[in-house]
């Protein structure tokens, strides 16, 4: 019994990784690039929709669901992120003075309503936003609940001011991966301040600063990887 299961597994993973890899897939495509049945790829996609690993578009394809968006972002936030966002972080602390934070979404329950704080670079004034590393805060009323949810504005930024703490501003971009329509918002980069320091000027300052660091933490990563492979193909050619 073991063997099948095994199998269905197999399948639908394959199933995941064509959906992932194309971005967007119809049926025949996805039936075709895993040599399964259209019957058979069908009923495992209609599985992964229902899970919210895959979401069906108005033109009858495919699309990574929102499922696998956290997913990846939780991976990220364990490990790797962490790591590239802590040069940013620091950059911020250094420009500012203030304490900045990275935050990913809570996958709590069945739906992300929450955000969790998973590092921090404490700012170098003697009154400063102290750490609060593993705290989790509601999207709504935060900076980095809008941001999450991707309705950040045009400017890049957004800030919220005696949000979830009385006098004290928030100031956050998101960070993101994919491009163009498929552009998703993994995480959150802010500044958190007292907000008697604050000045429309320096918000503003503070907000392009906090934007453009966000935007070089996986693109700037993400470019050495191409750059890699690159250069891996032209040796191998």
């Amino acid at each position: 019994m073991a063997e099948p299961s095994t199998r269905t597994v197999e399948r639908a993973l394959q199933l995941l990784g064509s959906v992932c890899d194309a971005g967007y897939i119809t049926l025949a495509e996805a039936a075709r690039d895993t040599e399964l049945s259209a019957s058979t790829a069908l009923r495992l996609l209609r599985t992964l929709e229902a899970s919210g690993f895959v979401r069906r578009d108005p033109e009858a394809g495919y699309r990574p669901g929102m499922r696998i968006v956290q997913l990846g972002a939780q991976a990220l936030s364990h490990e790797s992120l962490v790591s590239l966002a802590m040069e940013s972080l620091r950059h911020l602390v250094a420009s500012t003075g203030e304490s900045a934070y990275l935050s990913v979404p809570s996958l709590g329950g069945t739906a992300a309503e929450h955000s969790v704080y998973i590092a921090v670079e404490e700012g170098t004034h003697s009154v400063r936003h102290t750490s609060w590393v593993g705290r989790s805060i509601p999207l709504e009323g935060s900076a980095v609940g809008v941001v999450l949810r991707g309705k950040t504005p045009a400017e890049g930024y957004v800030v919220v001011d005696r949000g979830v703490e009385k006098d004290v501003t928030a100031i956050a971009a998101p960070i993101t991966v994919g491009r163009g329509d498929e552009t998703r918002v993994i995480a959150a980069l802010s500044v958190v301040a007292p907000s008697y320091r604050m000045t429309a000027d320096l918000v503003s300052a503070i907000g392009l600063q906090v934007a453009a660091e966000a935007h070089t933490i996986l693109t700037a990563h993400q470019d050495t990887d191409a750059g890699t492979a690159a250069g891996s193909k032209e040796k191998t050619a």
